[in-house]
């Protein structure tokens, strides 16, 4: 009896240590407490993949329980007033701030408020802004920049692909930005920023550049506050997605997975993806700007040499079981990868130099860390006013872990650009 208790604690042991430990450097932040929650995250992801090969319910599906882990029912407090309303159709959460040591209420005339357009992070795919992070972070904002924050319900893929998301999100600034919806907030309509992080801060790039070029647009936006982006779709090998392939919470597999359920239901898109060979025409000309060679420091390009993403022919569909043809999307999804609503670091430079002042923050081991360098690099050669902030021991996800604004002073660099 003994010897049996003894195998299944080997057993248990080893299969525990198997989710726990992750080979990751020695110098992340945090690194034990990564582990740990990596375990429980690969653990449903693998039973997102067996319930997906089943037919039982879409890998999305599955691993949308965390979103709902996190759930929480934002609720007034004695410093933040919080509200859940619709702006044009789209569910908002709104936090405000209430009058305390000493500050007088706000007037349509006097002490008009700061206000903070906030995008949650989980690949399109995932994530709600009525998680427990994302309610810790817009109270965070409420109170260190004595801000009104407006965190935003967009719809989710894979049942709503791009552009659902965007337009969403979109709608909301537009009707956020009118002068009498911002009167009746008594907010300062010079000093609005937008926010985001991960697949948010993609939605908030997008949303600025695409204000910039709204001729009816009157109110602009003071700053954009980008924390670990997603910017580009075109090149899915670059160093940082070589060098993190494997790190926990967002390997390259899921980042690949969140692209390619944004613009479609065909497995074929990802399988193309994840051997870089999805560029179609429409891309030829648009991989000049996420041409890393160029736009790298040394220090991130390291070991790794630039190839030029293939682009593949035209035509109908994605071919499918030539081993290293260039798969290319049909026209829909070709288009979408190209689209800067999609990938905002695809614009030409002079789009760029009327954008508002820029927040940038990247993390050493996260996939997407290129493209947030990438794209601070581009904004200040086009004469836009950056601060890039890089965590040598960060990892993409961080915010899920700790209140991001105390730790890495989020809210005082925002404070000082507006």
């Amino acid at each position: 009896m003994r010897w049996k208790c003894m195998v299944s604690l080997i057993v248990l042991g080893s299969f525990s240590a198997y989710y726990i430990y992750e080979p990751i450097p020695e110098d992340i932040d945090e690194k034990w407490k990564l582990m740990l929650t990596n375990s429980l995250f690969r653990g449903l992801s693998h039973l997102a993949d067996f319930s997906e090969l089943l037919g039982l319910k879409d890998y999305m599906g599955v691993m949308y329980f965390i979103t709902l882990a996190e759930r929480v029912v934002p609720l007034s407090d004695e410093r933040v007033l919080v509200t859940e309303e619709r702006f044009d159709g789209v569910e908002v959460v709104l936090y405000q701030p209430r009058p305390q040591h000493g500050r007088r209420s706000p007037s349509p005339a006097t002490d008009l408020l700061r206000a903070v357009v906030y995008l949650h992070g989980g690949g399109w795919c995932l994530g709600s802004s009525r998680m427990s992070p994302y309610d810790m972070l817009a109270r965070t904002l409420v109170t260190d920049l004595h801000a009104v924050v407006l965190s935003v319900e967009y719809r989710l893929a894979p049942e709503h692909r791009f552009p659902v998301p965007y337009e969403d999100v979109y709608r909301v600034v537009k009707h956020f930005l009118q002068e009498e919806v911002l009167a009746h907030y008594s907010v300062d309509p010079g000093r609005i920023a937008v926010s985001g992080d991960s697949a948010g801060g993609n939605l908030a790039a997008a949303v600025a550049q695409q204000l910039q070029q709204d001729p009816e647009q009157r109110v602009q936006l003071k700053v954009q506050a980008l924390l670990y982006p997603v910017l580009q779709a075109l090149d899915l090998n670059t160093p940082s997605y070589q060098q993190n392939r494997d790190m926990p919470l967002l390997p390259r597999t899921l980042m690949v997975r969140f692209w390619s359920e944004y613009f479609t239901g065909d497995k074929a898109l990802f399988r193309a993806m994840m051997s870089n060979t999805h560029n179609g025409p429409e891309s030829a000309q648009l991989l000049q700007f996420v041409d890393w060679s160029a736009y790298l420091p040394a220090s991130y390009r390291a070991k790794y040499n630039y190839s030029r993403p293939a682009v593949g022919g035209g035509g109908g569909g994605l071919s499918r079981g030539v081993e290293g043809a260039v798969a290319v999307p049909d026209g829909t999804a070709s288009r979408a990868i190209g689209d800067p609503r999609a990938s905002p670091l695809l614009v030409p430079d002079a789009t760029l130099r009327s954008l508002p002042t820029a927040y940038v923050l990247t993390c050493e081991y996260d996939v997407l860390r290129d493209d947030g360098v990438m794209y601070a690099r581009r904004l200040r050669d086009a004469g836009v006013a950056v601060t890039h902030e890089h965590y040598r021991g960060g990892f993409h996800g961080a915010l899920m872990f700790t209140v991001w604004p105390t730790d890495f002073q989020i809210a005082r660099r925002m404070t000082d650009n507006y």
